[in-house]
């Protein structure tokens, strides 16, 4: 069945929406750890693309400077982040990620992984194939510049 009517769009966005919540949800409970999911965001953030600057966080993460410099401090404080010189701005400094915040990052994506593994063993070839088509399309809508940024 075709969804092309508004109608239908909006509420296979509202189902996607809830489904992508619980989605989360339930990872983050299988994950274990005890850091709140803007942490989390922030220190994977930090190991995919820094060093970085406390701005640049702030930027990457859609927060404001001051909540990102809240991150860094609760994360340095649990010595999961380091902080350096920014060579190039001598009033900045540049954030990156310790071995125990990498480890910790390892440790979550290795438990959730194995989660959705188990869950995808028992599904058939058929369902499987169908959950990588899906998983392709989503990873286009999320790869789509936001929508102040065209």
């Amino acid at each position: 069945m075709a969804t092309t009517s508004p109608a239908t769009v909006t509420s296979l966005a509202a189902r996607l929406r809830i489904v992508i919540a619980r989605s989360t949800r339930r990872l983050r409970q299988e994950g274990g750890g005890d850091l709140s999911p803007a942490l989390f965001a922030a220190l994977a953030t930090i190991d995919h693309h820094g060093p970085l600057t406390p701005s640049e966080i702030a930027e990457r993460e859609r927060v404001t400077r001051p909540t990102a410099t809240r991150f860094i401090a609760k994360l340095h404080a649990r010595g999961l982040v380091g902080r350096t010189g920014d060579p190039a701005d001598k009033r900045s400094s540049l954030i990156a990620i310790s071995d125990d915040g990498r480890a910790l990052l390892n440790e979550w994506r290795t438990r959730r992984t194995a989660f959705l593994s188990r869950k995808l063993e028992r599904m058939s070839a058929e369902d499987r194939a169908t959950i990588e088509r899906a998983v392709e399309l989503l990873e286009a809508i999320i790869e789509e510049p936001h929508e102040g940024q065209r």
